[in-house]
């Protein structure tokens, strides 16, 4: 019977082996070395952490907010009720509001000449039976611009290329005579 006379050590087969036989990688580690576990977990529908959520952000945090699809188009013209006029401008008779809309709703007590964008009809009858007047102003128009794609761009292009080269032709015709 024969014995070995070396015995092979471990550390020499596990050389390239990043576990280094103790088993899966994150075992052996300390938990420094597995990095932080941040916000994993906190989904809108989860409870973990939540209280710390509540904390950073607040409870608008969970939900839905603001416009939730692309075709929902927000009215962007301002308006203004009568009421809220009254309100802000108490001692004024010319008010001057060119970029509202006037509604409505509200009660007059006194005469008021309202430049403004547009009219509601209940408004314009309040502001009329008051004796008021209704000044509708026009909305500035920037003017238009010639959009060009690329086809037009290169069509007027060859166009005063091919003028430019009438009038070269011209211009040596004439220096011959």
């Amino acid at each position: 019977m024969s014995f070995k006379t070396k015995k092979r050590k471990k550390s020499g087969r596990q050389r390239g082996g990043n576990t280094y036989g103790h088993g899966s990688r994150k075992k052996w580690r300390s938990s420094g070395e597995q990095g932080g576990h941040g916000m994993s977990g906190t989904g809108k529908r989860a409870d973990h952490k939540k209280s710390l959520i509540i904390n950073l952000y607040g409870n608008k945090y969970f939900g839905k907010q603001g416009i939730t699809s692309k075709s929902t188009k927000r009215k962007k013209s301002l308006a203004i009720n009568l009421r809220e006029i009254i309100e802000k401008f108490p001692e004024k008779t010319n008010i001057d509001l060119k970029k509202y809309k006037i509604l409505g709703d509200g009660e007059l007590k006194a005469k008021l000449t309202i430049t403004a964008r547009a009219f509601t009809e209940s408004a314009k009858e309040k502001i009329e039976k008051e004796g008021g007047k209704i000044i509708i102003s026009e909305a500035r128009k920037k003017p238009e611009e010639k959009t060009y794609n690329s086809q037009n761009k290169r069509a007027e292009e060859q166009k005063q290329s091919e003028t430019r080269n009438i009038k070269n032709k011209e211009d040596k015709k004439e220096t011959k005579k």
